[in-house]
């Protein structure tokens, strides 16, 4: 299977062996971050540095003259990656053998709630997540189809991921984060992730719904969770704490919101880029989950996008639904986390591609070998030379 190596421009620029070392493992492509969220993240083996704090959400280039004077509008980064460091790195990585493609983070950007915080998320207790922009705000929609075209289509790219490209809730690794006191499950997620910004609200009255009444009954759901009652999984049990019929009104106004603005960005995305430019989204089979990998219909997905990228690690089963709908020629890679002091298994990786082959895989996508250690990669080198 065909495989490819997330990095940061920060992995490469700088060290004049980096490019060739990602090479050198044995994948065909580099997954390279264009637009990325704040991080903080080791470099093991650069010469000039072992650790990289990202503070803001910004685009790894610089920004072009069209966003004068709006707003939002991308922010340029700071010395972690000033100019064109994805250009630079993409020239390296080119030179060494390898098809760059960009990796766009969409909706998921502090920053962007901090400047503008009207553009975030609102919980039903009236919580705003500034790290979530809500997906139903039309000129945050906007702003994230102009970035996804300019950010996905880089001089030299052969294609992108598109990250976050859906609804963002209140699970996310936020800054010395401090919310897992109580267990929600994927129903308490659900409600907890719910907007209920003018927009949203308005979209629950086109779905028959009072947002005021909801917003009481989300909270009056969640009573028995805070203290520590079960929180049942799955999509039954967010019918059981809200009603089936509320729920799926809900549901309803969400899918159409994603699916929409996947649809808007992927279009724009395409009518940036050459022929032949690979649109990747990454991707949960279940379309009320939110996250950097959105939940989407994988039906309506995979004919929207070339194909989906989706998180294995703990199991490659959701791939399957994907492999239901997916046609000749798409694209379903199995992303595997190659970082063992991230949960990842290298030391299984050719058994773990194995299986997920089998499940409908057709490509790799290896997390995240800038930040891997030696003996990492080497477990990584040897399964894909075994394979």
């Amino acid at each position: 299977m065909e495989a490819s190596a997330f990095v940061y421009p920060w992995d490469i620029n700088g060290d004049p062996r980096a490019a060739a070392a990602v090479a050198d493992l044995g994948v065909r492509s580099a997954t390279l971050a264009a637009a990325y969220h704040s991080t903080r993240a080791l470099t093991p083996r650069h010469p000039r540095h072992r650790v990289v704090t990202a503070g803001h959400s910004a685009v790894l280039y610089p920004p072009g003259d069209h966003w004068a004077g709006r707003a939002p509008r991308p922010r340029a980064a700071g010395d972690w990656a000033p100019g064109d460091a994805f250009g630079e790195a993409s020239a390296a990585l080119t030179a060494a053998g390898l098809e760059v493609h960009t990796w766009v983070v969409l909706a998921h950007d502090s920053a962007l709630g901090a400047e503008h915080p009207d553009t975030s998320v609102v919980n039903a207790y009236g919580d705003r997540y500034p790290w979530a922009p809500c997906i139903a705000q039309p000129a945050t929609r906007a702003y994230l189809v102009a970035l996804a075209a300019e950010a996905a289509v880089r001089p030299g790219a052969h294609g992108t991921e598109l990250e976050s490209l859906g609804w963002y809730g209140l699970a996310h690794l936020h800054a010395h984060d401090k919310t897992a006191g109580v267990a929600l499950g994927d129903a308490g997620q659900y409600l907890m992730s719910l907007c209920f910004c003018p927009d949203c609200r308005t979209g629950y009255g086109e779905q028959g719904l009072d947002p005021d009444r909801l917003a009481r009954a989300v909270r009056t759901a969640l009573e028995p969770v805070w203290r520590g009652g079960p929180s049942d999984g799955a999509w039954n049990g967010v019918g059981k704490l809200l009603g089936r019929t509320t729920a799926d009104a809900t549901r309803a106004w969400r899918d159409r919101t994603a699916r929409s603005l996947q649809e808007s960005v992927v279009t724009a995305v395409r009518a940036a880029a050459p022929d032949g430019f690979q649109v990747l989204l990454h991707a949960d089979p279940v379309s009320y989950h939110c996250g950097a990998n959105a939940g989407v219909d994988p039906a309506h997905i995979l004919s929207v996008a070339d194909g989906v990228v989706v998180p294995c690690t703990g199991g490659a089963g959701a791939l399957v639904p994907f492999a239901r709908h997916a046609r000749a020629g798409q694209v379903l890679a199995a992303n595997l986390t190659v970082v063992s002091g991230m949960g990842g298994s290298p030391a299984t990786l050719a058994r773990d591609a194995a299986r997920a082959r089998v499940l409908g895989a057709t490509g790799l996508r290896l997390y995240h070998v800038g930040l891997a250690s030696d003996a990492d990669l080497a477990a990584v080198r040897a399964a894909l030379r075994s394979s």
